[in-house]
């Protein structure tokens, strides 16, 4: 796989020369691929990711969208751990001005998170908050940290289960977690048991409006 894997590398030092000088180093069983000490890609198995971030997530072209699903995933220590890379599939290498334009944000993207990292108002330094789970909020207008513990576990996730309705349980206890900064699973089981009674109850009342409207 290693043969493969730099093959890709040095096509991908040539597509992206004008980005800087790109160094590569051996990373969870596949290669980063970095600009000044900033990884914007991986290789893996021969092909290549790039890092997900506000401004792909966004791109006019909806590349990222339909490719959301094929995320990079790797094993650590014998689990699958899904990374926020996406797939480069041959209908965008063979589009070399749109992967050079993807390749620049994602560089971008992965320098301002470098920025914004120190922050403790980010959502995605809080615990339990990924990086989905962060832009979920922000599309429902919850910006920061503070907007969330003014808001409340419960209101935030009923904000959220607007937008996804498949949306568990789990993420009101990852919400409550981040507002305590704490992991999920060391939330009291009674106040476990509080939030859920609470926000099944407001869930069931709010359904039951939209019904009667």
């Amino acid at each position: 796989m290693g043969k493969v894997s730099y093959k890709r590398i040095h096509q991908c030092k040539e597509y992206f020369a004008s980005l800087g000088t790109i160094r590569h180093r051996a990373l969870f069983g596949g290669y980063s691929l970095s600009i000044d000490d900033t990884v914007f890609a991986m290789v893996s198995n021969g092909e290549l990711y790039l890092r997900a971030c506000e401004q792909t997530t966004g791109y006019s072209t909806g590349y990222y969208t339909t490719n959301s699903r094929r995320l990079l995933t790797l094993n650590k220590r014998g689990r699958p751990v899904s990374l926020n890379y996406y797939l480069v599939d041959e209908v965008l290498w063979r589009d070399r001005s749109l992967l050079l334009k993807m390749s620049e944000m994602s560089l971008q993207g992965a320098q301002s998170e470098k920025i914004r990292r120190g922050d403790p108002r980010r959502l995605k330094n809080s615990p339990n908050i990924t990086f989905q789970l962060e832009l979920l909020l922000s599309e429902a207008g919850v910006q920061d940290l503070e907007m969330l513990q003014a808001l409340g576990a419960v209101a935030a996730w009923l904000r959220l289960r607007r937008i996804r309705k498949d949306l568990s349980i789990n993420v009101l206890f990852a919400l409550e977690g981040a507002i305590q900064g704490i992991h999920a699973t060391r939330i009291p089981l009674l106040r476990r048991q509080h939030l859920q009674e609470l926000a099944e109850r407001l869930l069931d009342k709010s359904t039951t409006k939209l019904t009667e409207e």
